[in-house]
């Protein structure tokens, strides 16, 4: 079987950031047009601009902050092809965080020892069994749920009743991860309401009857693209017809 070998140079213009030019880092995407860019650069760019930098269509009026977001498979993606990057980044990140006196955050931490012991494993020709593994596995997992999503992109929300059957929460106004589902919202909606089942709500964005499975990332893009923060949501009663 034949196989076809590309060079880095060939396809440099897809990895790269149009605003430094140089290899993605933290790579961003704006959710209007899905043109990525490093996330310090693009951040600065929208502290005076509302425009995409490449395409210069207008990602939000007024906050377009909002509409950006973290692009991890394709930061993966340029991880894996330009060799030596992410260890170089690791190294500067800890670098800048030592200069300033600062703990390293957490998954940068993480991210290093992970790195330094597979390499350790392989020169000192160790396997580790497959008991090891797991437990470490188990523990990464651990320290990384211990984050709550707080490096997530987040999202406030307004939660309203819309329905005379059900109460009103005493603090509606809430902020999470964007990764946060409505299945997640209807959980919360319920055990601070006190129902038997969260089965019994519907959360509505526009009148309209949102998915259990659908983000807040997805319900923001697709239902409230141009509407200012927060996002507006309904709840009812399953079945409560308005």
């Amino acid at each position: 079987m034949l196989t076809r070998k590309i060079k880095l140079w060939d396809i440099n213009a897809h990895i790269t950031c149009r605003l430094c030019n140089g290899y993605l880092i933290d790579a961003t995407t704006v959710t209007e047009c899905l043109h990525t860019f490093c996330r310090s650069c693009l951040v600065k760019y929208l502290e005076e601009n509302n425009t995409c930098p490449t395409c210069r269509i207008v990602i939000h009026q007024s906050h377009p902050l909002q509409y950006i977001g973290h692009d991890r498979t394709m930061q993966d993606i340029v991880y894996k092809l330009v060799p030596g990057l992410q260890e170089a980044e690791m190294k500067k990140q800890r670098e800048f965080y030592h200069k300033l006196g600062m703990e390293v955050p957490g998954d940068i931490k993480g991210e290093t020892c992970s790195a330094k012991q597979h390499l350790d494993s392989h020169r000192n020709g160790e396997t580790k069994t497959d008991e090891n593994s797991n437990k470490e596995t188990s523990e990464e997992k651990q320290e990384e749920d211990n984050d709550y999503h707080r490096s997530d992109e987040q999202v406030s929300i307004c939660l309203e009743c819309n329905s005379s059957k059900l109460r009103g929460l005493k603090r509606k106004w809430i902020r999470c991860s964007a990764q946060a589902t409505v299945l997640h919202l209807k959980k919360f909606i319920a055990k601070k309401l006190n129902l038997s089942s969260f089965n019994e709500l519907d959360i509505l964005c526009n009148e309209e009857i949102l998915g259990k499975d659908h983000t807040l990332k997805f319900v923001v893009v697709t239902r409230w693209r141009f509407k200012k923060a927060p996002l507006l949501l309904h709840y009812r009663p399953k079945m409560d017809l308005l």
